[in-house]
């Protein structure tokens, strides 16, 4: 959250309202351990663009989309066992989207089986990992929460071929897979079935009878993430040509070794490209990587996330129609049917937002000492002088 000072002097420079200032999301490993320092020492700001309208029928429509009608049957049944809240809340972005850990799922059949070696096979032909493993249990770690939805429901159909009812669940962590799982028996019964978060609230796919799909794959839909470095004719004025190219150059590295894109079209000595992934998640991050990265070399970046190129580029164009002071450095992307975005605000606004939200104490004796000293001189006949006065409080609060 961010409160009301800091709100109001984002929303003044930016002409937005922000969410959140940095991240309450509590690391557990070392990659999100970097992630949550940058989120915070930069101070990256959650602007809401276009508000998601959050119902039970727009969940269930976005899930369609995401995992691909052609890996669902066309029977079934979508429960809510507990309603999303209506708002996009900052630390379940970061854990489910950002960090991508809501990708675990468990796997219970009623009696001991061989078709849970079955399954293991499967699991691993789709790239995923297992955890744990019994004759009639196992918990594996997916690439997507998507994905481990997507082959829970390959894995059902398989099994009520075979007249065996299996219950799958999709958590954060193995355990809060097995616990969703229990919430579902509790809610809905022992049908075969998957259970699942999106946005804070709790759904479950329910299948009444056997079914057949054609071989179960991700949907086609990709990950694109656009980057296009802002007035960049400025910045080569300023720091030269070749300082340009390793900036770029830089980015790109970096999203190929450490991010897994893959980069299209991308010009030696350009100031833009196109960049695909595996996974939201994955562009997301890249996204925010380059534009800290490109901040630590005086230097903003527009990115836009989407299913396409065209989506990609639309969205990181979005930047030029904000009625912002100075261009921001914005990373934007689709969460339900909402529009939102990362800024990494400038040196002078993280200030600012550090004084609101840091240094109170700071701010309320600046003030103070301002309207003393001012009152004073108007008091002497040398209110002209005053100004002087707000200037040394600022350089105090700037530097102190």
């Amino acid at each position: 959250m961010v409160n009301s000072l800091s709100k109001a002097i984002i929303k003044l420079t930016t002409g937005l309202t922000p969410i959140s200032v940095g991240t309450k999301f509590f690391p557990t490993d070392s990659m999100q351990n970097e992630y949550v320092e940058l989120f915070n020492y930069t101070q990256t700001i959650l602007f809401e663009l276009e508000k998601a309208q959050i119902s039970s029928n727009s969940i269930e429509t976005n899930l369609i989309r995401d995992i691909g009608p052609e890996n669902i049957p066309q029977e079934f049944n979508f429960y809510e066992i507990r309603p999303a809240e209506d708002r996009i809340e900052e630390y379940a972005l970061v854990s489910n989207i950002v960090m991508g850990s809501d990708r675990y799922f468990y796997v219970e059949l009623p009696n001991p089986s061989n078709l849970i070696n079955i399954f293991v096979k499967i699991i691993e032909n789709e790239k995923g990992q297992i955890v744990e493993k019994s004759s009639t249990e196992l918990v594996a770690k997916m690439l997507s929460k998507n994905d481990a939805i997507r082959v829970a429901i390959e894995l059902i159909g398989i099994g009520l071929e075979r007249g065996i009812e299996v219950i799958s669940a999709v958590g954060m962590t193995g355990a809060a897979s097995i616990e969703r799982s229990i919430n579902y028996r509790q809610s809905l019964g022992s049908f075969p079935g998957v259970a699942f978060t999106k946005l804070g609230g709790e759904y479950a796919l329910v299948f009444d009878g056997p079914f057949k799909l054609a071989q179960s794959k991700p949907s086609e839909f990709q990950n694109y993430l656009f980057v296009d470095l802002i007035d960049s004719t400025g910045y080569t004025s300023k720091h030269g040509k070749t300082q340009l190219v390793d900036l770029m150059t830089n980015i790109k590295y970096f999203i190929e070794t450490e991010c897994g894109g893959e980069l299209e079209g991308y010009r030696e000595g350009g100031d833009d490209f196109i960049a695909r992934f595996p996974s939201k998640d994955l562009a997301i991050r890249a996204g925010l990587d380059a534009a800290w990265f490109a901040l630590d070399n005086d230097a903003k970046i527009r990115a836009g996330v989407g299913r396409s190129r065209r989506e990609a580029g639309e969205r990181a164009q979005l930047v030029d129609n904000l009625g912002s002071t100075s261009p921001l450095s914005l990373v934007v992307f689709e969460l339900a049917n909402g529009l939102y975005a990362y800024n990494i605000p400038s040196e002078f606004t993280r200030t600012l937002i550090n004084l609101f939200e840091n240094e109170k104490q700071k701010l309320i004796g600046v003030f103070a000492f301002v309207f003393i000293i001012t009152y004073l001189l108007c008091i002497l006949g040398l209110g002209a002088f005053s100004f002087i006065t707000i200037i040394l409080a600022l350089i105090y609060a700037f530097v102190a």
